[in-house]
């Protein structure tokens, strides 16, 4: 089937011809026309099976019946709720590139850097309004911002949004915009919070299941290492000198982590970007683009910033520290393998993590392969350090404070 069997416009298929796009992908197939119906729809599909694209489209379409502008200038008529600043830029661009041959107008809207000029862009009026939930609650509290004409709200990566605590930010949102709204909900995965956000603003949704999380990594191989938490960065040495070699994007669970690695690895001698949540949009921005543009190859990341980069060209994918959330897995490996490409997961695994792996194993559905042939290799009876019990043996010490005043100090926790 082709974009125009989907009954899109002629300004649409010129876009999607400019952009070099043969066939709709299943997502695309599945949710375009129920969008296009005025459906409220709820998708399950994992980023780099073009999803973007499946909202993007058909709101273009329906925005473009009716672009006169009403005296006043322009009102925002599709709302697009993204958890992260690079997701967000990513819908925008997606957007524009789309949208290039109708007169409407997207802008997107971010925090982490200067108000104004985005305030500027609204001021002029727009159709179609691209934001993460901070920014949008802050310009909506100084009525910059008025959704009061929304006709098409979209909460896209609602899983990653309430992980990051925007849930009672998502339903503010729900109830600012109009109660005749069409809502599109887009998550990765369906955890049980993601179901009943659904439940409570969703009328009588399609709902469209593109790829099961179980078979969302065959395009990537992916091999397991058991090693001492203190030789992870010697074993990730070894393969970066051996084995794993062009574009490698390396997950820590913290911006420590992100750092600490970056020091090791250019002092190593290697060329590292890296991204977590107190870098500044700019250089976060920087530090992508010189990974996209391949004068750098190793980008170290932390979950929530990495969610959403779009990479096409991924050769690996380093999970460093394992994530504690199973579906994290999923979208960490995920950026690479993308859109029926194949690429490679190398995950670390230390004596603390090993029921980490239990709960992702049992949600692929397989046991990832371990390597066992390398310098660096875990004692299978070494035990999980517990660091509560290791400071509890030094209570009585001398200098320490009395017991009354820990007991008091911990009033303040």
């Amino acid at each position: 089937m082709s974009f125009k069997d989907l009954q899109l416009i002629d300004p649409l298929l010129k876009a999607i011809e400019e952009q070099g796009y043969k066939q709709p992908t299943g997502v695309q197939l599945q949710t375009i026309p129920q969008v296009l119906a005025k459906k409220d729809v709820i998708a399950s599909a994992q980023t780099g099976t073009g999803k973007t694209a499946a909202f993007a489209l058909p709101i273009l379409q329906l925005l473009s019946k009716n672009q006169e502008a009403p005296r006043g200038g322009k009102t925002i008529k599709a709302l697009i709720v993204s958890p992260t600043r690079e997701l967000a830029l990513q819908i925008g661009n997606n957007f524009k590139a789309y949208g290039r041959h109708t007169n409407l107008r997207t802008t997107v809207i971010f925090g982490g850097i200067s108000e104004k000029p985005q305030v500027d862009v609204l001021a002029k009026g727009v159709d179609i309004l691209i934001a993460t939930p901070g920014r949008l609650m802050d310009l909506e509290k100084q009525d910059i911002i008025n959704l009061d004409a929304v006709e098409i709200l979209v909460l896209d990566e609602a899983d990653l949004m309430l992980d990051m605590g925007f849930i009672d930010d998502v339903k503010h949102i729900v109830n600012l915009c109009p109660a005749e709204k069409q809502i599109l909900l887009f998550s990765a995965t369906m955890p049980f919070k993601v179901e009943q956000l659904a439940n409570t603003i969703l009328k009588s949704p399609e709902r469209i299941e593109v790829t099961t999380t179980s078979s969302a990594a065959k395009n990537i191989g992916q091999i397991l290492y058991y090693v001492p938490k203190q030789n992870k960065i010697e074993l990730c040495l070894h393969l970066l000198r051996n084995e794993i070699k062009g574009s490698i994007l390396i997950f820590r669970r913290t911006k420590f982590g992100v750092d600490k690695l970056e020091a090791s690895l250019i002092k190593n001698g290697y060329n590292v970007e890296t991204i977590h949540g107190d870098k500044t949009q700019t250089d976060r921005q920087e530090a992508l683009k010189k990974f996209k543009s391949g004068s750098v190859n190793i980008l170290i990341a932390t979950d929530v910033a990495a969610r959403g980069i779009d990479i096409n060209e991924l050769d690996a994918v380093i999970n460093f520290d394992l994530p504690n959330i199973p579906e994290t897995y999923i979208h960490r490996i995920g950026r690479t393998g993308r859109a029926g490409s194949t690429g490679m997961a190398y995950s670390f695994c230390g004596a603390d993590e090993k029921n980490y792996i239990t709960t992702i194993q049992q949600l692929l559905q397989i046991d990832i392969p371990v390597e066992e042939s390398h310098p660096y290799p875990l004692d299978p009876n070494a035990k999980a350090i517990n660091h509560k019990s290791k400071d509890t043996t030094n209570n009585n010490k001398k200098g320490r404070k009395s017991a009354a005043s820990r007991k008091k100090k911990k009033r303040w926790y």
